[in-house]
């Protein structure tokens, strides 16, 4: 027995929903799907593509490469729109979709298994590991480092051993973290020190039980951040990709002009804090150590207007008397959002807080707070930096109703 249905949304995790609520991996809005015996049979319709990745769909990294880009534009806005509900706000900017092979920093996994040395990222859902043939998000130059760490670890993993690997490009050179690996006899290091050498890295670093470990640096991992330069600890936070840490910059800029003493929370090296402390005094705060004293030493030789505070905004979120002096707040909270500080922003004074971003889900429970104490999002902008996952990021700007 047939039975036909269309895909009418996508999920949050980006699977097509049919009419009648059932779930379809792989499918786009507009396809037509055919249940024979229970199992779907998918006819793409306009907004569907063929995926340009050969690992596409076992590869967790991109559940969403078979759809257009319009499509998938439309897919961040409503998971948007379905989040906030009531809370949305007219006045929306378009999405700013970074473009493919952008990501600049990565984190895959490897192991050796079988006499093989497996590398990439993990399936879909599982902890099976992706050996990388082909990646059509991560930078060309990070790319190219994947045949040869897969040859190196081949050498230094034992049987059944596993690795993790960050690689991050900065402006003088790629940052790589290996964690799990032995780097401790004049062998292993010397071994790390060459493939360090061969391939132009700027920094090689270990992480293992006694914390992080520089086995090599030619040069120190910097990045300008708002026209200033900062040096980068081993595989620190940073925006996925230059497009979309531009938009968010022009989106939080824009939400604070005017503003002459900012507060940034959650700042981290100064993604935020270092282009807003052109314009205004900035406290930027954090519970990352080496990152707030990167930003700090970062800011002090540039001559900015800008104090760092190294303080734990999730045990201790600055109070509404310790907010009164700011004209405007900026928030970045890691994936479980900010509950602790956005109940304290609920009742401050500031005329204005701009949130960001990267989970809208805890960002709705944060914004719903907000708004039960008499706050609006006045502006909106989506940000999908992380091109094909269902991952969203957005600025949003809040003021008095």
């Amino acid at each position: 027995m047939n039975d036909i249905q269309t895909i009418i949304r996508l999920a949050a995790r980006g699977d097509g929903i049919t009419a009648d609520g059932r779930f379809v991996a792989g499918a786009a809005v507009g396809d037509e799907i055919h249940f024979e015996d229970g199992k779907p049979v998918i006819v793409p319709g306009p907004g569907h593509v063929v995926p340009v990745c050969r690992h596409v769909p076992e590869c967790g990294g991109c559940q969403l490469q078979h759809i257009t880009d319009q499509a998938y534009c439309a897919f961040v806005l409503d998971r948007l729109v379905r989040v906030l509900g009531p809370m949305m706000p007219a006045d929306v900017a378009p999405v700013a979709l970074s473009p493919p092979r952008s990501r600049r920093r990565i984190a895959i996994r490897a192991v050796r298994r079988g006499g093989q040395l497996l590398l990439g990222f993990n399936s879909e859902s599982s902890h099976r590991i992706i050996d990388l043939q082909q990646c059509e998000v991560m930078l060309p130059e990070l790319f190219a480092l994947v045949a040869p760490l897969r040859a190196l670890l081949h050498e230094t993993l034992a049987e059944g051993q596993g690795a993790g690997l960050t690689l991050t490009a900065s402006d003088t050179g790629i940052d790589l973290l290996v964690a799990n690996i032995h780097a401790e006899s004049l062998d292993e290091i010397q071994r790390l020190t060459d493939f360090a050498r061969a391939h132009g890295l700027a920094r090689l670093s270990v992480e293992g039980a006694q914390g992080v470990e520089t086995v090599y640096e030619a040069q120190t991992p910097q990045l300008m951040m708002g026209g200033v330069r900062v040096s980068l600890p081993p595989a620190p936070f940073l925006q996925a990709t230059v497009e979309g840490e531009a938009a968010l910059v022009a989106a939080v800029t824009a939400a604070t002009a005017g503003a002459r003493v900012v507060a940034d929370l959650f700042c981290g090296l100064g993604t935020f804090a270092l282009p807003l402390s052109r314009a205004a005094r900035v406290m930027a705060v954090d519970a990352a150590g080496p990152a707030v004293a990167s930003l700090a030493g970062a800011a002090r030789a540039a001559g900015r207007p800008l104090d760092t505070v190294h303080r734990d905004l999730f045990r201790r979120p600055l109070t509404p008397d310790e907010l009164k002096p700011f004209d405007a707040v900026v928030f970045d909270p890691p994936r479980a959002g900010a509950e602790a500080q956005v109940k304290m922003l609920a009742t401050s004074a500031v005329p204005r807080i701009i949130g960001v971003s990267c989970n809208p889900s805890t960002f709705g429970r944060d914004a719903r707070r907000l708004a039960d104490a008499g706050w609006a999002i006045e502006k909106l902008w989506p940000v999908a930096q992380f091109r094909w996952s269902s991952h969203v990021e957005l600025v949003a700007l809040f003021t008095r109703r």
